[in-house]
């Protein structure tokens, strides 16, 4: 194949049509079993026919149209036929509480919303039309052909709506050339080979979903592999072998877990694994590594970590990522032990995902890596990080104070992250600065950071939030993981231990003193996580403000 065309497109809407001249016969989108498995010249006409029945609905350039589709094929058709007539397709969480799609349709002035069955009911009073993804084909107008052409870089791609930890959520618009240039920062940094493959899996309501697993194959011609369920994801990979894969912290706990798991007791693996571990430290030192170190590695290499790698469908990736939270180095650490080049990365809904990232050719551990290529990073005197790119929003929709308060008069990005850079450009992350928490003797803290010592320390744990703002000393609220739950007979025995290990890699004042177990179980979209997985901080502390004084008192 010759260059990729859809490189130098103007929007997403003619990346689109040129991927589709460049690999028509290539598979587009497909369902794990090939049940659906439709080329790019098939997904073209699917979308313009389709594009045809939104416009008899009055779809026009610049309107709205809400969705509300799990991973499957069928969400590329109905964002596709937006996107070609000039709309601005939106994803709704399917987590939503019925109020948030109702502040969400109001707020994005969608006439038109395509759901999943289940949800029809929830959305019809909030709309005009509303169609399920079953009714799609008969929407259909076969031999349509929209008006791409009439798309400009400036319109509005996407809606984002932050999953609001703090308040009603916020509108990120990305237009056409935000996310152009997104795509092209990801791909200057990983370098797709042709014939990449990837899976769609997270939330298409997260800016992650979106360009990853979404515009970026658009681009780049990749094959679209659709997982229905994220629980489901570890069986997905070795289906698939992606050629990249992202995911949050807590979904590299479980694999690392998984693999301990059967690695158990095997002796000669667990000391090849734990002279693995070494020679990664040393290296990421940049220290010598021993002989003798090297050779058991290079054994290991060949009778254990190839074998690992194509077991958790992980030996054909280029690059491996990670974010949204921090990550515990010791999972770093473990996924670089059997050469899987797991890097941390650093990205928002304002920036359509992309801002740092780690070199493959030189992963600094504990770090989101460099600047992307084409943006700017610097840090403000109180240390909040700020970013400057074509990659930055437009704005928040019909909110101009908190755009005005977001993007400064030089087109900085007030991120609200504090973070550092040392002297080779890495940037570090140490919180969200409306997180840290400052105790009574005035200390700073970063609870992110606890947190992820306390998850690394036993996969027992499933989700930790730490409180101290204010306070004399850290307590913790532990959530255990289902999985490990059943398999443990002494939870509090296994959890006290792990407090203990976590305590010991942190300073006095950040360490945790007390903490209750919840016979609770955090979902995703529920009461106390958002559907990517942060902590609902606030709600958190209302909900269980008994247990947290209790921890304080006597």
């Amino acid at each position: 194949m010759g260059e990729r065309r859809a490189v130098h497109a103007a929007t997403i809407a003619e990346a689109f049509r040129l991927t589709v001249e460049d690999n028509a016969d290539r598979i587009a989108v497909r369902t794990a079993g090939d049940e659906i498995a439709w080329t790019w010249a098939e997904l073209e006409a699917k979308v313009d026919a389709f594009a045809g029945g939104l416009a008899k609905l009055g779809v026009t350039r610049g309107d709205t149209v809400a969705l509300m589709i799990s991973n499957r094929p069928e969400f590329m058709v109905a964002d596709l036929a937006a996107t070609m007539l000039g709309a601005t397709p939106f994803s709704i969480y399917l987590t939503s509480a019925p109020d948030q799609i109702a502040y969400v349709i109001k707020d994005a002035a969608a006439r038109v919303a395509i759901v999943e069955a289940p949800f029809k009911d929830a959305v019809a009073p909030l709309v005009e039309y509303v169609l399920t993804v079953e009714e799609m084909d008969g929407y259909a107008v076969p031999g349509f052909q929209p008006d791409w052409r009439a798309v400009q870089p400036d319109d509005i791609l996407t809606i984002i709506y932050t999953s609001g930890t703090t308040g009603p959520p916020k509108g990120v618009q990305l237009s056409h050339a935000n996310e152009m240039a997104a795509v092209d920062a990801v791909e200057k940094r990983v370098g797709f080979p042709d014939g990449s493959r990837i899976i769609s899996w997270l939330p298409s309501a997260h800016v992650a979903e979106r360009t990853a697993h979404h515009y970026l194959p658009i681009v780049y011609g990749m094959t679209i592999t659709t997982c229905p369920d994220p629980r489901r994801i570890g069986e997905f990979l070795p289906l698939v072998k992606p050629t990249w894969f992202f995911a949050v912290p807590r979904v590299w706990e479980k694999l690392k877990a998984g693999i301990e798991t059967k690695l158990a007791g095997n002796e000669q693996a667990e000391k090849v694994l734990t002279a693995a571990k070494q020679v990664v430290e040393l290296r990421q030192a940049g220290e010598p590594v021993p002989d003798a170190l090297e050779s058991a590695v290079e054994l290991g290499e060949e009778q254990l970590f190839g074998p690992l790698r194509a077991a958790i469908g992980l030996d054909e990736a280029r690059l491996v990522n990670v974010g949204a939270a921090p990550t515990p180095r010791e999972v770093l650490v473990f996924f670089h032990a059997i050469g899987v080049p797991l890097a941390e990365i650093w990205g928002m809904s304002e920036t359509c995902g992309a801002g740092a990232s780690n070199p493959e050719e030189r992963i600094k551990i504990g770090t989101v890596g460099l600047p992307s290529p084409g943006v700017e990073l610097k840090l403000a005197e109180d240390g909040e990080l700020l970013a400057r790119s074509k990659v930055v929003m437009v704005g928040y929709r019909n909110l101009p104070d908190k755009t005005a308060e977001a993007l400064d008069e030089e087109g900085w990005l007030h991120t609200g992250d504090v973070a550092t850079i040392d002297e080779d450009g890495y940037v570090t992350i140490i919180d969200r600065k409306k997180e840290l928490i400052i105790n009574a003797a005035g200390k700073n803290m970063s609870p992110a950071n606890i947190e992820a010592a306390l998850k690394g320390a036993s996969p027992l744990i499933g989700q930790a939030c730490v409180v101290g703002d204010g306070r004399p000393y850290n307590v913790a609220l532990i959530v255990l993981d289902p999985d490990y739950a059943a398999a443990v007979e002494d939870h509090a025995a296994v959890v006290a231990e792990a407090v203990e290990a976590a305590n010991s890699g942190l300073s006095r004042p950040e360490q945790i003193k007390r903490w209750t177990i919840l016979n609770d179980d955090w979902v995703p979209g529920g009461d106390e996580l958002t559907p990517t997985m942060k902590l609902k901080r606030r709600p958190i502390m209302d909900k269980f403000a008994g247990e947290i004084d209790a921890m304080y008192q006597g």
